[in-house]
This record gives C-alpha cells, structure tokens and sequence, in this order.
C-alpha cells in the first residue's frame, strides 16, 4: 500500500459514506413529511419513530448502496482528473491498472460491508422497522390464504382449503399419506387450529386407513396432532425474506423447495441478490473511473450526468428481471445476474476504448 492508494481509498470511502449522510438526511425528512399525518392519526410514540428511523438508515442505504457507489466514485474522480491529478500520476509511470487497485480494494470493502449489512444487521432492524409501519402506517400484513397443498415431507401431503392468520385456523383439512402412489390414509377435519410448536387442534375429524384388504373409518370432535407446518410456512407475508438471515433465508428456500411450496421465487431473489451486490461495486467502479478518470470541457457535471443515467438504467434492469423472476418468465439466476453481465461488457468496452493510458 502507497501513499497513492491510501489517497484514493480515503478520497473514494470519505466521498461514499458523505453522499450516503447527505442523501439519507434528505430523505429522512421527505419520507417523515409524508408519513407524519398517519403517524398522528395511529398516535405512534415519539420513541417508536426515532426507533423506526434508527432501523431505516442502514435499509435504504444499503438498497440504493449501487447508486452511492457509482456517484461518489464519479464526483471524486472527476474531481482530481479535473486538476490534472490523474494526468501526473499515468505520467509519473503509474499504469491504469495500477491505478485501478486502490479502487478495487475499495469497491471489495463496500461490497463486503453491504454482504454483512445484508445478511446480518438489516435483517434483525427489518423486524421493528416492518412492524412499526404495519402498525402505524399502513398494514400490508396478507390476513388469510386460500387452496394451500404442502408436502410435509415425502409421502406426506397437506391441503387447507383456506387458513386465517388472525386466529391461527385452517379450515376444510386434508392430511394424505402415500406409499409410492398409493394412498395409505387420509386424515380430514372441518377446522384446524395452531396451537405451536408444529401442534395442531382438529375439530370434526374423520380418518380413513386403507389397507389391502379393505379400509377403516374412525372419527370424533377433538384431535391433537403434530404436522411439520407453522403459520409462517403457509402465507408468506410480504417482505418476509427481509428479516432473515443469510443463513436463515437459504434453510427456509430449501425446506420450502422439499415441500414444493410455490411463490418462492421472491426470497430466492433476495438470496442471490446479496452475493450479487459483491460484484456490482466492482463492477459499476470500473465503469465509473473509466467515466470520469479523462479530463473533460465542461468539469464533472456531463460524468456525473451520465454516471446517474447509468446507475438508474441498472437500477431499473434489476427490477425489470426481477419482476419477470417473479412471474416465472426467468429462471431467479438469470434475473438477478443478467445485469451484472450487461454492465460487466460495459465495464470492458468503457476500459478498452475509454480509459486514458
């Protein structure tokens, strides 16, 4: 480490972390503004909103941290090719790619800190946070589920023809066991209901064992059993995967996926999402040093232009991809890491025919 990386990673980091203080102090207020009137209205605690806004810092800075990332490298590169700076340092000897290092080391610490952010400290201020607006702003909490089928485990399926959150009850309960094809039992009820720790009450409850030499019927009003489903394994509330863990989020995709549970595709996003962010703040630092590392008429402000329409096209990809995910037009893989390949061939053009030698 030089006296020339630590003046880039200072100049890069210093100018990263100003711009995210700037811009979220801005929208803290706007988004306060807009908010204050349901705020009285649900007469929320003046401690709570301090909570809430404590909680949102870290979430929207790391949402928009591409944005922050692409802008502070631009100003600040801008900047110091527009005194020349640049010039003496490639004139001193020092090569692009050389010069590139100091960035990259950078764009590896933002990467990693928005990895952590990600996986660790905005999922555990992400349960206050969606709460608290649930509460006080707007619920947007899914109340009931209709036509639920989860495989338990193999040879074991469930049906709920409709399931109520506000008091745990699933109504019209069909519990199947199967030997290969063959259906062993069917266990249906009226009505059950969530009594924890995967126990379930069933109210009016029949049972058919089938057996090669005929089939038995038992019945009654009232049946402890256990079946390996809780509540949150029949709806997913929106934003779920938000607080979860990275570790978390990969167990729940993959008990769900055992269980051919459907309308994943949202927590799968977010999952590759995170591992994702790594590469694109190496990927937008390249894009936008090659940007603004030449000395241009006009100072910075035509770099910053094009810097902002750019990290604004990458912004809206991803969301365009993700939302056919969503849909089922495109494998989650491809959604989440189909911009990161556009603006990588970018990237190599803006280095191959834009960077200065």
């Amino acid at each position: 480490m030089k006296k020339l990386d630590w003046y880039i990673i200072k100049k890069f980091l210093g100018t990263y972390f100003f711009t995210i203080a700037l811009i979220l102090a801005i929208v803290i207020v706007i988004d306060y503004n807009d908010k204050m009137d349901k705020f009285s209205a649900n007469e929320a605690p003046t401690w709570e909103i301090f909570k809430y806004y404590l909680n949102y810092i870290p979430y929207f800075a790391n949402l928009f941290s591409p944005l922050f990332v692409f802008v502070a490298c631009i100003f600040f590169t801008s900047k110091i090719a527009g005194d020349s700076e640049i010039i003496a340092m490639l004139a001193s000897g020092v090569s692009f790619i050389r010069l590139l290092r100091p960035y990259f080391l950078s764009a590896l610490f933002i990467g990693l800190l928005t990895f952590l952010l990600n996986s660790f400290v905005i999922p555990i201020t992400s349960v206050d946070r969606i709460d608290f607006l649930n509460t006080y702003y707007k619920d947007k909490r899914i109340k009931t589920s209709t036509n639920n089928q989860f495989m338990v485990e193999p040879g074991v399926v469930m049906f709920m023809y409709r399931f109520d959150t506000k008091s745990n009850s699933g109504y019209r309960f069909a519990l199947e066991r199967y030997d290969g094809k063959q259906m062993t039992s069917r266990l249906t009820a009226n009505k059950a209901v969530y009594k924890g720790d995967n126990h379930w009450e069933l109210d009016k409850w029949n049972i058919i064992d089938i057996k090669p030499n005929g089939e038995t019927l038992s019945s009654g009003t009232k049946l402890d059993t256990v079946v390996n489903i809780t509540p949150e394994d029949i709806i997913f509330q929106r934003n779920d995967f938000e607080k979860m863990t990275t570790p978390q989020l990969k167990a729940y995709i993959d008990k769900q996926r055992a269980r051919a549970a459907g309308n994943i595709q949202e927590f799968e996003i977010e999952y590759h999402k995170r591992f994702a962010a790594i590469a694109t703040s190496f990927i937008l630092t390249l894009i936008a040093v090659c940007l603004s590392s030449k000395k241009v008429r006009g100072g910075m402000g035509i770099n910053l232009g094009i810097g902002l329409v750019l990290a604004f096209m990458y912004i809206l990809f991803q969301t365009v991809s993700s939302s056919f995910a969503v849909s089922g037009d495109m494998s989650v893989l491809w959604a989440v890491w189909l911009p990161n390949l556009i603006f990588l061939i970018i990237a190599v053009y803006l280095y191959k025919y834009k960077a200065p030698r």
